[in-house]
């Protein structure tokens, strides 16, 4: 995974550290994307909401990726696990594309894993994020 820096909120760190922190507790084993989740978490840069860059994807941030294989363009927002709903294109922050997009900026490249091999996508667009809306406890 390419270093960046996670631009976050407390607010939503806290959110963040409290779902890894209750899903640990419920599962009791290792979980790779949650692993990786608090890794990001831990290296992250917490920041005023009003600090956070226009261009990062942070949590519930609408977003234009390309599919750089296929050329297919995906448009989906990164919620919380409870708010996931694939028929809105909401996508959880512990789903493999969730947790690897998190804290990219337009233009950024990342790669994540499904069944049939490696996806590699690239951020074209913020449609909306929340701090830039000034929309800082979603």
């Amino acid at each position: 995974m390419q270093e960046r820096t996670i631009y976050i909120t407390e607010y939503d760190r806290k959110r963040l550290l409290e779902l890894i922190n209750g899903a640990k507790l419920l599962d009791g084993r290792p979980n790779e994307y949650m692993q990786s989740l608090e890794a990001e978490l831990s290296r992250g840069q917490v920041v005023a909401p009003a600090d956070v860059p226009a261009d990062v994807i942070t949590m519930n941030s609408r977003v234009r990726l390309i599919d750089l294989d296929t050329g297919d363009e995906i448009v989906c927002t990164l919620v919380f696990p409870n708010e996931a709903d694939m028929a809105q294109s909401k996508i959880s922050v512990l789903a493999p594309i969730g947790t690897g997009m998190l804290g990219y900026r337009v233009g950024d490249t990342f790669s994540w894993i499904v069944p049939d091999g490696a996806r590699r996508l690239e951020v074209k667009e913020i449609l909306y994020q929340p701090e830039a809306a000034g929309d800082y406890h979603l």
